[in-house]
């Protein structure tokens, strides 16, 4: 397996690898929305190939400037298992204190619950928080009048 940094050509494999993981996709996932995230970021979304070069692991960090973090972390349920999860996580929490990240947070969707103890082994820990969110723009086919 080999970790590096994401190629504009992998996106449709990164895509269809989040939907073979049970990722849930938003809006901020079109080619639009990575666009403006690797403005920022580059180095911080990472891709695992395997021998034949198909995408079999990836991770999207990022880092604000105070806080690093992890999103859509996915391993082809094929791979699962061999520790590529952590060795994404590893690389990314280097890459992450290469620009001066000293604490990561992430966020695990309810449905996928089940993850939390993979998380705990990385050393992270549950904080109860109240997460709130809002869109401030409309979505892109409503900007396009479909």
């Amino acid at each position: 397996m080999q970790l590096q940094s994401f190629a504009w050509e992998q996106y449709e494999a990164v895509v269809e690898l989040w939907q073979r993981a049970g990722l849930v996709l938003s809006r901020s996932d079109t080619r639009e929305g990575l666009r403006r995230k690797l403005e920022r970021d580059p180095e911080l979304f990472l891709v695992a190939t395997n021998d034949d070069g198909q995408v079999v692991g990836a991770v999207m960090g990022s880092y604000d400037g105070r806080r690093g973090w992890v999103n859509h972390l996915a391993v082809d349920p094929a791979c699962q298992g061999q520790a590529l999860g952590s060795r994404l996580m590893q690389e990314l929490e280097r890459r992450l204190m290469n620009v001066g990240c000293e604490k990561i947070n992430l966020l695990i969707e309810p449905e996928n619950s089940g993850v939390q103890s993979f998380y705990r082994q990385l050393g992270f820990a549950a904080c109860e928080l109240i997460f709130m969110e809002k869109w401030i723009a409309p979505p892109q086919d409503a900007k396009k009048g479909v």
